[in-house]
């Protein structure tokens, strides 16, 4: 491979770039920010073939797309700071867990930054500091750039917040539903995070980025989701702190492939939210519905299909049963009671 510095094409106050920031963190992988504009935005764009952020710039001139890619891919290129555990009731937490956080923590982050109009003027302006100025959400804004910035966030909102949040299912009607939801996760996450610095124990893995990458993007950034977080606030800053300045020299999994026993207090979260959820979408999906119908606790709820589920169930599936029959055995012991295995081992969700 070739040396040199991988540039961050993204923003600030994206879930997406952020986790893959934690992981080049850990890595020390030599990287620059690349904030997304309109001047850049085209010629990324037709490279990656999205218009999605984040998108990754390596030294061979590559440009890749989607986190779910690019955290293997690092982890083969700098082995010396592996994020992906070697043996397989660990390595399935980690893809599991990734999935997981990938996709479920996306729902209350979208609705805690779209929702409530103060949340979206703040972030307009960030998104603008990124975007218009090419600085640091840290930089201070002169009242004339305050002024200039103002209105990009309504415009994010109505072009893109408001309509992501209906299709998802976490419009403005479903506060009380988001806010009980993200209640139950954070006294999970405490629970946890009382004995274990990170998800698998003494070391993060790829499940740790996209969580704190939420977290640093959303939950202890934006004024909306940080006043939810009450008595867990510095809990929650605690560990995104430690995820983003771990040192991958002086910490290792933990040995004989245990799992933390808190982790199982995460996994019955997931299994009665995500794995609702996500069958269903999926489902749909396959029947060429464009809507489907959940209900993980709160009543019924609308939201759109999406295919991307299905094509991260099945990298999912890939990395597991890629694996011998006697590790496989393994993962079966330790996971077999949660649906989620039954979920990514099965040949069809129609």
């Amino acid at each position: 491979m070739y040396r040199g510095e991988y540039g961050l094409y993204g923003a600030e106050l994206s879930m997406f770039s952020r986790k893959l920031e934690a992981q080049l963190r850990f890595q020390a992988i030599p990287w620059y920010w690349h904030f997304k504009s309109p001047e850049h935005a085209k010629d990324i764009e037709t490279r990656s073939g999205t218009h999605f952020i984040p998108a990754l710039i390596t030294p061979d001139n590559w440009v890749i797309h989607d986190t779910i890619a690019m955290g293997p891919m690092l982890h083969e290129r700098f082995k010396r700071a592996p994020v992906i555990p070697n043996t397989p009731v660990q390595r399935a937490s980690c893809f599991i867990l990734e999935d997981f956080f990938n996709h479920w923590l996306g729902r209350i982050c979208i609705h805690s930054r779209w929702c409530y109009p103060d949340n979206v003027t703040w972030v307009g302006l960030r998104f603008g500091a990124n975007s218009v100025l090419n600085r640091s959400i840290d930089e201070p804004l002169s009242e004339q750039e305050i002024a200039q910035l103002t209105p990009i966030g309504e415009q994010m909102n109505s072009s893109f917040g408001t309509p992501v949040c209906i299709n998802t299912g976490v419009g403005p009607d479903q506060g009380d539903t988001v806010r009980a939801d993200f209640d139950k996760l954070l006294v999970v996450l405490a629970s946890h995070f009382a004995e274990q610095k990170f998800l698998l124990g003494p070391r993060p893995c790829l499940a740790d980025f996209a969580l704190a990458g939420a977290c640093k993007a959303h939950f202890i950034t934006d004024p909306t989701p940080l006043s939810w977080l009450g008595q867990h606030r510095e809990m929650l800053c605690a560990y995104t702190e430690r995820v983003y300045s771990a040192d991958s020299d002086s910490c290792q999994w933990l040995s004989n492939d245990q799992l933390p026993a808190t982790l199982a207090q995460i996994f019955d979260y997931a299994e009665h939210s995500y794995f609702v959820f996500a069958p269903a979408s999926i489902s749909a999906g396959l029947r060429g519905e464009k809507h489907f119908q959940f209900d993980y606790g709160y009543g019924p709820i609308k939201a759109r299909s999406q295919k991307r589920l299905e094509k991260a169930r099945l990298h999912v599936q890939d990395e597991i049963t890629q694996m011998s029959i006697s590790e496989r055995k393994q993962i079966q012991q330790q996971l077999g009671h949660y649906r989620a295995l039954d979920y990514y081992l099965a040949e069809s969700l129609l």
